[in-house]
């Protein structure tokens, strides 16, 4: 029996809650660790990789020292409203929006990929892919606008595709890797569910819904009739976090909100991975 634990998008404060959920449904007894595949989108790669490669006390830890230090992302506001008028745009087909999207992304001034390459190879401990479980990362080209999906067996370095699934458009540098440019950060879709197809139970755990994008429970539900859950922010988790998800000072607020939510849902989890 295949079990998948899916990982959504969602900025510095997503990733902190999700490593929390993860750790309080752990301490609940139900551990997503185990899981056969892992699929991560974004902030979710981050997340995938550690919980791939580290122990989920490790990658609290981590989370902890990172939220203690100081860090800010200038966002261009007036760019950011022409990347979401893009994926609004329901005149265009899913493929030529992410192209014109990446397009945007590849001309805007948002700094040197070298230095946000840098920071993940900094946070990640463990810069190798992982021979168990399966761990498959997002992107998309920013070119072509065409969906991507890395594991272990594509040749591209982990940290370079964890960088890529993260470069949010106009937000962040698209990321070298092999000759082409590469952006994500939710473009396709906030979670990739649907990669999973083929598994016997999936968990996703998503801190945002992804607006403009293929909807989580619409891609859930195209896995067919197997067991699964989806967990996405309930309301003191969305208080702390706030409307800035990367605000890395309310990333310890986030982390300990996801601890208490995972103790919350451990029962309904349990009951989805326990199934299979």
């Amino acid at each position: 029996m295949r079990r998948a634990l899916v990982l959504g998008g969602g900025g510095i404060t997503g990733i902190a809650w999700e490593i929390g959920v993860l750790a309080g449904l752990r301490d609940a007894g139900v551990d997503l660790a185990a899981a056969d595949v892992i699929i991560g989108t974004s902030a979710g790669s981050v997340v995938g990789a550690l919980v791939a490669t580290v122990d989920l006390d490790h990658a609290v830890s981590l989370v902890r020292t990172a939220a203690g230090q100081e860090l800010s992302f200038p966002v261009d506001m007036s760019l950011l409203a022409q990347a979401f008028g893009i994926l609004a745009d329901t005149s265009l087909a899913p493929d030529e929006a992410r192209a014109r999207l990446g397009a945007l992304a590849l001309s805007a001034p948002v700094g040197d990929e070298h230095v946000q390459v840098d920071r993940f190879a900094e946070f990640l401990p463990v810069h190798e892919w992982p021979a168990q479980p399966r761990l498959v990362i997002t992107a998309v080209d920013a070119d072509t606008g065409e969906p991507l999906a890395w594991d272990d067996a594509d040749g591209v370095p982990l940290i370079r595709a964890v960088a890529a699934s993260c470069a949010v458009p106009c937000v962040f540098p698209p990321v070298t890797i092999n000759g082409r440019r590469y952006i994500d950060g939710g473009v396709r879709s906030v979670t990739n569910a649907d990669l999973a197809s083929g598994v016997d139970a999936a968990v996703v755990i998503a801190p945002v819904s992804g607006a403009f994008r293929h909807a989580p429970e619409a891609e859930l539900r195209a896995l067919g009739e197997i067991p699964a859950l989806l967990i996405g922010t309930d309301e003191a988790a969305q208080e702390v976090i706030g409307p800035d998800v990367l605000d890395l000072s309310r990333a310890r607020a986030a982390l300990n909100a996801g601890m208490t939510q995972g103790e919350t849902v451990a029962e309904q989890v349990a009951a989805v991975w326990a199934m299979t």
